[in-house]
């Protein structure tokens, strides 16, 4: 009897566990169907792009082309590192679904089959528009295959691209592919079945399906084969990595419990903190090392003690004082910057996620593997003044447009940058912008590299406070110097592929 009690108990168990995996890979699923979807979204805007810059991309082939300035080419790479980057996430995402396609079985066979499939699709179609507008000029060939380290963009990007996505096997494997898809067929209201068919007749269209025959006369041996495309071509030294890209370190960041109390004793209210966080698909996107920026603000205890100064109780003297002000105008903010979290930690962050611009605590914002603060070389008011700001900008959505001419919707850097954007009246900090895909922006790499180019100066405007740099080899983060800071702008996007080569196993 006490077996008996014993087995249905682990049986219970077993069957909440399997219901509970599942509950937790269909929102996974979701998750990655959205990736899918918003990468569809960012091709159309390519394309488009493409279209209006006829100064950068030529629609009718030319055998020869007048020399592009540098400009030009800076804007030229940073579209070209941001297409790869869209490849790359739809590897990362085939790769996965992929190896789950290939140990299921049922109804779970046929979901996985159909995301892997629609990230091949996406990826293939887009990958051969874009390529056939690029080939009009010959001149794409030297700039496309030049390396760029700062943008992660190796030498002979654009001739891997094409070799891979120009290429018979290519085709053969579309058709093998599609014809499986007849078998996996989903339903019509599906989010991916309207892509899944416009991309394939897109691709029949361009004659690009190829040995139609052979596909049919070895259908039963198609069925049966579990193999999908080769996945991550365009950075083959990296290939073996990527097969585990969900599932590593997935529980634990570099940066200690322990480093997080070093991290809260360095900083003061106004102060930035730039963050990265490895092996996320988030880091796709935009270009460079740092893909994220925060804005420190203390807890109203630390605010208070640091903003003790005349000129602030001056300037926020009629709602008495600077607290008293944000308490006053921002009431629900407020009550949420004093609002302790589930493990007592109190708010001490504002920075725009995917949430929107959000109150974190410090613990969970420095949840990251590698960390830096920088502090404005500012009076005590106009950092008082950007806080308040940033309470201003508090439950705006995230701006996955990345424009930053409206404030309806803001990215991370674009808080930091509008906190601080100087006035007439506000001397506040400079900082340089650049054009992705005709917006023009303000990244958390652009920041620690003009932070870089000023410390010869007089008028540096950021001082270096702390680095935490993370090492993924040795699985840890240690504090490093403003040598090391000032160089890690120009270390490429998945610098985790090369960082022994770098710095060396240890770190060193």
């Amino acid at each position: 009897m006490q077996y008996l009690a014993r087995s249905i108990f682990l049986t219970l168990v077993f069957f909440s566990s399997a219901s509970l995996h599942a509950a937790e890979n269909a929102v996974d699923q979701a998750s990655d169907i959205e990736k899918i979807v918003n990468s569809r979204k960012s091709f159309e805007k390519m394309q488009t792009f493409m279209h209006l810059r006829d100064d950068l991309f030529l629609h009718e082939r030319k055998l020869t082309q007048g020399l592009t300035s540098r400009e030009q080419r800076k804007e030229i790479w940073l579209f070209w590192q941001g297409f790869l980057d869209r490849i790359i996430l739809l590897d990362m995402l085939g790769d996965k679904y992929d190896k789950r396609y290939k140990n299921v079985r049922g109804e779970f066979k046929k979901e996985n089959y159909r995301v892997a499939y629609s990230a091949f699709l996406l990826q293939y179609r887009y990958a051969v528009e874009i390529i056939s507008i690029l080939e009009n000029n010959p001149e794409m060939h030297t700039i496309l295959n030049e390396p760029v380290p700062e943008l992660g963009l190796e030498k002979n990007t654009y001739k891997k691209l094409k070799f891979r996505f120009l290429n018979v096997l290519r085709a053969g494997e579309f058709t093998r592919l599609d014809f499986l898809y007849t078998f996996f067929e989903e339903n019509q209201d599906s989010i991916l079945t309207k892509g899944i068919e416009s991309d394939a007749a897109k691709l029949w269209s361009l004659g690009l399906g190829d040995g139609t025959a052979q596909t049919l006369k070895n259908a039963l041996t198609i069925v049966q084969d579990a193999g999908f495309t080769a996945w991550f071509p365009v950075q083959s030294s990296v290939s073996e990595w990527m097969g585990d890209v969900k599932v590593f370190r997935q529980n634990y960041s570099l940066i200690t419990v322990k480093q997080i109390g070093e991290i809260k004793k360095h900083l003061l209210p106004g102060d930035i903190l730039l963050e990265r966080r490895e092996w996320y698909l988030s880091n796709m996107g935009l270009p460079g090392y740092w893909p994220h920026a925060a804005l420190y603000i203390g807890t109203a205890e630390q605010r208070a003690n640091y903003f003790d100064d005349d000129s602030v109780k001056r300037f926020f003297t009629k709602n008495n004082g600077f607290e008293a002000t944000l308490k006053h105008h921002y009431p629900t903010a407020y009550i949420a910057s004093e609002t302790p979290d589930q493990y007592g930690h109190l708010p001490g962050v504002i920075e725009a996620i995917s949430e929107g611009v959000s109150l974190t605590t410090l613990e969970h914002s420095v949840d990251a593997d590698s960390v830096a603060i920088l502090r404005p070389k500012l009076s005590k008011l106009e950092k008082a003044q950007a806080i308040q700001r940033a309470f201003h900008f508090i439950g705006r959505p995230y701006d996955f447009d990345f424009d930053f001419l409206t404030d309806a919707e803001l990215v991370c850097t674009e808080l930091i940058y509008k906190v601080y954007e100087p006035s007439a009246t506000f001397t506040g900090i400079r900082f340089p912008s650049r054009k992705i895909l005709g917006r023009t922006v303000v990244t958390a790499n652009d920041m620690v590299e003009m932070f870089d180019d000023e410390q010869e100066r007089d008028n540096a405007q950021l001082e270096f406070i702390a680095f935490y740099d993370g090492h993924e080899y040795k699985k840890n983060a240690v504090k490093s110097d403003l040598k090391a800071f000032r160089d890690s702008w120009k270390r490429p996007k998945m610098f985790i592929w090369v960082q022994d080569t770098v710095l060396g196993p240890k770190g060193d």
